[in-house]
């Protein structure tokens, strides 16, 4: 785990209201894997902000986000060259295996936060990747597609399917899923081995606060900063878990 001044280099809108803010962190560039996170820090807010990693690029990393509240706001609002204090990398990420398997990618929304990376993990043990991403219409879907093949899918049928991810996804050996916890619950349905990365809200980013709790299917809780935000599917319980909750909370 790094703390770092990360400088802001680039900011992008990759779909309407959705940004990919791009920052200098060559400790954190280096160590992160698929589904870990940062925590952020800047000026004008009390608490940290977790951010799934997005992508890598040498010594920077890059986060995506919309601006759903005060905070989130004042960071989409800094410039090139403002610095954040950057926490990370935080939390337990995806668990590949080398080998020449399908890999399905399943996001909805913001849950695209960690696919990039995780696409590019996959294909680096040599699994082939299919990406499903779904939103509510096309303006909504990320226009920065990772895998060999893309479906897209729409509740509105603008683009692609029309219906969701979790239904416009194929079967494969390996499925990896990211999104709002409803959605997270079908794919839980529907695949029970599925690795899922959920979010709940977040305090500290590093298991002191527990602030964090996921409840789980066997009784009890963990912390999602600490031993998740990755899990099996079927290792959680989604009737304790808020539903209207996504992945990536900014507030």
């Amino acid at each position: 785990m790094f703390l770092l001044n990360a400088p802001i280099t680039a900011v992008r809108e990759v779909a309407r209201g959705m940004f990919v803010v791009t920052m200098g962190a060559p400790e954190i560039a280096a160590a992160v894997r698929a589904g870990q996170f940062v925590n952020l820090g800047w000026a004008g807010v009390f608490l940290r902000r977790p951010f799934s990693v997005y992508r890598t690029d040498g010594d920077r990393i890059e986060v995506v986000l919309k601006a759903v509240g005060r905070g989130t706001t004042q960071l989409l609002a800094m410039r090139q060259g403002d610095v954040i204090s950057c926490l990370g990398p935080l939390g337990h990420g995806f668990d590949l295996a080398a080998g020449p398997r399908a890999a399905v990618l399943v996001s909805g929304g913001l849950g695209v936060a960690p696919m990039p990376l995780a696409a590019k993990e996959a294909r680096a043990l040599g699994m082939r990747v299919t990406w499903v991403h779904g939103a509510r219409n096309s303006d909504e879907l990320c226009s920065e597609s990772a895998g060999d093949e893309v479906i897209w899918a729409t509740d509105d049928g603008s683009r692609g399917i029309a219906g969701t991810a979790v239904a416009a996804a194929p079967d494969g050996d390996v499925v990896l899923a990211c999104g709002p916890n409803r959605m997270l619950a079908a794919v839980a349905s529907r695949w029970p081995q599925a690795l899922v990365a959920v979010e709940t809200y977040m305090g500290c980013g590093t298991g002191v606060c527990l602030g964090c709790a996921v409840p789980l299917s066997g009784g009890g809780y963990d912390r999602a900063c600490k031993e998740g935000p990755v899990y099996r599917a079927a290792d959680i319980d989604w009737t304790a878990l808020p539903s209207h909750l996504s992945y990536a909370i900014t507030a």
